[in-house]
């Protein structure tokens, strides 16, 4: 690959210090912070269903388990809303949801957890993860444990008036982690599964959505052709009902047709729906006559479309997801973008598909299934091929320029996409946040383009999506959320024998590791992606993933591994001219190093060294940072005036980045301060802001750190009895994340604290 050297800047550590590491191979600013900038009250339920009808005894039941005139709920809080497929689940669910979202004034929450697409299904770890960030917790805070993703996301919610929708689901086991701890919340769930274990474990209550009764299926049937055509017989729409097998779905798309020819008798287009036979292979269902006619329905309106719109319909069964965008269905097609809308505008107009945004379309599952049943029979294999291609490339290509907003300028990764005509290429982004925007409404298709792309053997593209997006994922997705991606990829890499694929993708997952506490892996990823720098001759690449081992070693307590990685980072980096930014980010790894080995000159100097860069780089994170860790260094050294104007300064800059986590950071290093000062009850007061926040985002080694410091002042209160028992609790917590060096620190301040307390008896 041609010009192979990416600009590369910081991510912090999450931990105390100011251990930062570069976040992405590629330009990315990895932040710890609290809240989005866009965080409020989430409101993600979909449009309400156009032309709803019937379903009154379903919707008085759902109306029955509020409570009326009160703004609680009544137990239970868990509603299953069971039915085969096609019955019109979410569309109820969907439409009562809207009518009473008002009662849930602190938020709803929607997800389609795919239990029944013909793709993966969407996992619990997964739904978490989206809830979480709906409720405002960035993705850098949200815990890799699955078990502490669940807890973190049922204390958000825990006495808040949140109404959540879970459709689609398949399982128990994928509804009981998403499920609140209390009955404030109000949980919707769709399933073709009657889930008895969540009915008699979890207390739900199964309100069971069966087929329309012959008078509602024709009611339905009238109220959607009435306006295109006169006044059918009633026998036969009674006939008509009964071949669609009074499923919504199908009686949609029949009456879509009949309205769409006025002129043809309803016997006619009857007698044609009973011609239809041989459709697809069968799906699991509890009802085969019901699904057979839902078949019946999907191939005679298939056949009646346009040759164009019956390609496009089959060639999104190639789309890895059931939801996409305009552009990508242009690309399917191989289009522009407006043939592709007027095709898509066929498909609406029969009810093969649904519309859930501005240019943003979505298959009803069966429909997909359908879908790719006849791109299979249908559709060459060459084509299906250069249809794969070419939607791959439009997501390649798109990821690119999403890169090129967010990245700000650099060397950029080159992206060796092997030659696509596009008629519709991706244009450039207007700025971040539309960058940002459609990355988060893209997230599931990317990753599983990735996927599809190593499953056809597009192998470089399979390793560059997730290389081009890595700028993005680091900031806005925890850090398990694309470590598979990322693994499938470093295959990708190597089955095409890229070797910068390879190094790139070892150090994000060298990254990945670390952030997941799994050091040895972590280890073994950046050694491997120095060998691969090192044998093409990429020094800022070779400079980059020394300083992650540096950063792998700093918070595993190795320190003279951790100096010697960083000036090792920082020579390497000097090699490679204009590379200041990840200089002077090893530079201040390397004064952090000196300052826990005890040589707060040394730490000093370094963050001297580092700051001019930082700020002409406009880098107010990495700014912070190196401040907090001049105020660390005069501290240490007894310039407490000095100490205080740096921390005050570190306080203004981590403000000004909205970044509430090193917001904690500071304030611990101020509660040191202030125990040096003598002011040990305003050290209270500082740590204890530290531990709010570490808690609530996750941060445990700055929450063991502050709890320590806790018990200090405690101390230098007089009040032993209280330093132990905070004391102890640093001691637990820096135990369960293996910080050795920590729990020493901590067990001697303990042990300072008990003589203490004997000495007072």
């Amino acid at each position: 690959m041609n010009d192979p050297q990416p600009t590369f800047r910081s991510e912090m550590s999450g931990v105390a210090g100011s251990v930062v590491q570069a976040g992405d191979v590629h330009g990315g600013l990895h932040v710890h912070e609290a809240k989005s900038a866009d965080a409020g009250t989430p409101r993600q339920l979909p449009a309400d269903v156009r032309g709803f009808v019937n379903r009154v005894a379903e919707l008085g039941r759902l109306d029955h388990l509020l409570r009326d005139g009160t703004p609680g709920l009544a137990a239970p809080a868990v509603v299953l809303i069971a039915g085969t497929a096609g019955v019109g689940k979410t569309s109820l669910a969907v439409h009562w949801a809207q009518r009473v979202r008002n009662r849930f004034p602190d938020g709803q929450l929607y997800i389609n957890l795919r239990g029944y697409d013909p793709g993966a299904p969407v996992t619990p770890e997964s739904a978490l993860n989206l809830f979480l960030q709906a409720l405002g917790v960035r993705a850098s805070a949200i815990p890799a444990d699955p078990q502490a993703k669940a807890m973190l996301y049922r204390s958000l919610v825990a006495d808040r008036r949140v109404l959540v929708v879970l459709d689609n689901a398949a399982t128990v086991s994928q509804v009981r982690p998403l499920l609140p701890g209390t009955a404030s919340c109000l949980v919707l769930v769709t399933s073709r599964n009657r889930m008895p274990g969540l009915v008699s474990r979890d207390g739900a209550v199964r309100v069971t959505v069966d087929v329309l009764d012959d008078d509602e299926a024709v009611t339905l049937l009238r109220n959607l052709v009435e306006d295109h055509r006169g006044a059918d017989d009633l026998a036969e729409l009674n006939e008509l009902s009964q071949l669609c097998a009074r499923l919504p779905l199908a009686l949609r798309i029949a009456a879509e047709r009949a309205a769409a020819r006025p002129w043809m008798a309803l016997s006619e287009l009857i007698h044609d729906l009973r011609d239809e036979s041989a459709l697809w292979e069968a799906l699991s269902s509890a009802d085969d006559d019901e699904v057979d006619a839902v078949r019946t329905v999907f191939a005679w309106s298939y056949r009646a479309l346009p040759d164009a719109a019956a390609q496009l319909f089959r060639r999104l069964g190639l789309h890895p997801g059931a939801e996409f965008g305009l552009g990508v269905a242009a690309a399917l097609a191989g289009v522009t973008t407006g043939a592709a809308r007027h095709v898509l505008d066929v498909l609406l107009a029969g009810h093969l598909l649904e519309q859930v945004g501005p240019d943003r379309y979505q298959l009803h599952d069966l429909l997909r299934a359908y879908a790719i049943d006849q791109v299979r029979h249908d559709e060459p294999p060459e084509g299906q091929r250069a249809a794969v291609h070419r939607m791959l490339s439009w997501y390649l290509s798109t990821a690119q320029e999403a890169y090129l907003v967010v990245a700000r300028g650099g060397r950029h990764l080159k992206i060796d996409v092997e030659a696509c005509e596009l008629p519709s290429a991706p244009g450039p982004f207007a700025n971040r946040a539309q960058a940002l925007t459609w990355y988060s409404r893209e997230r599931a298709n990317l990753m599983m383009a990735t996927r599809t792309a190593a499953a056809w053997g597009f192998d470089r593209i399979a390793w560059q999506i997730p290389g081009a997006l890595a700028v993005i994922y680091d900031n806005h997705d925890a850090a398990d959320v694309w470590l598979a991606t990322e693994q499938l990829a470093l295959e990708a890499a190597r089955r095409v024998g890229d070797r910068y694929g390879q190094g790139v993708v070892l150090d994000r997952l060298g990254i990945k590791f670390r952030r997941l506490r799994r050091v040895d892996e972590a280890i073994d990823c950046f050694r491997d992606a120095s060998e691969v720098f090192d044998s093409l001759g990429i020094g800022i690449g070779k400079a980059r993933v020394i300083n992650g081992m540096g950063v792998v070693y700093m918070e595993a307590g190795q320190l003279q591994e951790a100096r010697t990685a960083f000036e090792r980072a920082i020579e390497a980096a000097w090699l490679n001219e204009g590379e200041t930014s990840l200089r002077a980010l090893s530079t201040v790894n390397l004064g952090d190093t000196h300052l826990r080995l005890g040589s707060p000159e040394n730490a000093l100097r370094c963050a001297a060294d580092a700051l001019p860069t930082l700020r002409k780089l406009d880098d107010v994170i990495m700014e912070c940072v190196a401040t907090r860790l001049q105020g660390a260094a005069q501290r240490e050294l007894g310039m407490l005036e000095e100490s205080r104007i740096s921390l005050q300064r570190a306080v203004e800059a981590v403000r000004r980045a909205g970044n509430l986590v090193a917001e904690c950071e500071v304030f611990l290093e101020l509660a040191r301060l202030e125990i040096a000062e003598g002011s040990p009850a305003d050290a209270l007061v500082s740590a204890q802001r530290a531990i709010v926040i570490a808690r609530q985002f996750g941060a445990a080694t700055v929450e063991a750190e502050a709890l320590d410091v806790t018990g200090t002042a405690y101390r230098k209160l007089g009040r032993q009895t209280d330093a132990m028992h905070f004391h102890r609790q640093a001691v637990e917590l820096h135990r369960s994340t293996g910080n050795v060096a920590g729990v020493d620190a901590a067990t001697r301040h303990l042990s300072t604290a008990l003589e203490s307390r004997e000495g007072e008896l």
